[in-house]
């Protein structure tokens, strides 16, 4: 029979005192985003009084359909679509392949491999020197500007290495008694077990493709190239009326518009779609899914 431990006075002061710093901690992090919101959904001239800190005052979707419907928009969704995801993919598989490789306590010359890895981590050859290797790989104007220099992380690698570590040596032996190769193993034993560090790459890197702006910048000169985030930059950077409404020529919602309100919405929509990615990669974050895979 199971007895309930009854707190003491000083526990139960610091539970208090506990909850209330991580509550003010969780407001102090989501109103900004919440702040941006109601205003995103509010009238721009209205908003522009100021006053707004809890709902929209005059509630109002025009914001969002000159974002939509300002030229380009939906390009750059899709090509910041399109690289999150094929970077993902490539970033994810590369990297856990050269990681799976060095997690290897056999393989010759690993540690020095592991030494220059590191040094890269703190040292790199700067930005002039990295444009001169893209534009000399003929990556400027060039989609795979956004997937090639990306394609693996030596921190990432750290990651996936250590959780390759800890896999039972006798599930790889059993795979080699039955005839499997190095890549055999790799994508048909590792990987399928070590989904929650894969989603956990996967998110990483995904949040890093999706919120990348400076390549679009400094790399691509094509405006159909341009992600969503170079599009809102540059969105951004317009400080007048007058200039917002050249960027959305063409839309017939002008009157209630400004600056101000085209911006904030422009960053709900480039930043709600990876929010709700998180949720569906959550259930993969909780170990246990080596439970019953080898016999003891």
């Amino acid at each position: 029979m199971f007895t309930l431990k009854r707190k003491t006075a000083g526990e139960a002061v610091f539970d208090i005192v506990n909850n209330l710093v991580m509550l003010c901690i969780c407001f102090i992090t989501l109103y900004p985003i919440w702040y941006v919101l109601i205003n995103a959904f509010n009238d721009g001239n209205d908003a522009m009084m100021g006053g707004i800190y809890w709902w929209p005052r005059e509630f109002s979707l025009e914001n969002f359909e000159a974002v939509f419907q300002s030229p380009g928009i939906m390009l750059a969704m899709a090509i910041t679509v399109a690289k999150t995801v094929i970077g993902v993919a490539v970033h994810v598989l590369f990297t856990a392949t050269v990681a799976y490789a060095l997690s290897r306590r056999n393989l010759i010359g690993g540690k020095l491999y592991i030494l220059l890895g590191t040094i890269t981590m703190f040292f790199n050859g700067g930005l002039i020197p990295t444009f001169l290797l893209n534009r000399d790989l003929h990556l400027l104007d060039n989609f795979l500007v956004y997937i090639i220099p990306v394609m693996f992380s030596f921190f990432d690698l750290i990651i996936f290495m250590t959780f390759f570590r800890e896999i039972p040596e006798g599930l790889e032996e059993a795979a080699w008694i039955d005839g499997a190769n190095d890549w055999s193993i790799l994508f048909r034993i590792v990987l399928p077990i070590s989904m929650p560090v894969v989603a956990t790459i996967a998110l990483f890197h995904g949040v890093y493709q999706w919120n990348d702006y400076f390549a679009g910048i400094i790399y691509i000169n094509n405006p159909d190239l341009q992600p969503i985030q170079t599009y809102l930059f540059r969105v951004v950077a317009q400080s007048s009326s007058t200039q917002m409404m050249v960027a959305v020529q063409g839309s017939s919602v002008t009157k209630s518009v400004t600056s101000q309100s085209i911006k904030l919405a422009t960053m709900v929509v480039t930043t709600l779609p990876i929010v709700f990615v998180y949720p569906f990669l959550q259930r993969y974050f909780v170990k246990g899914m080596m439970i019953g895979s080898i016999k003891g």
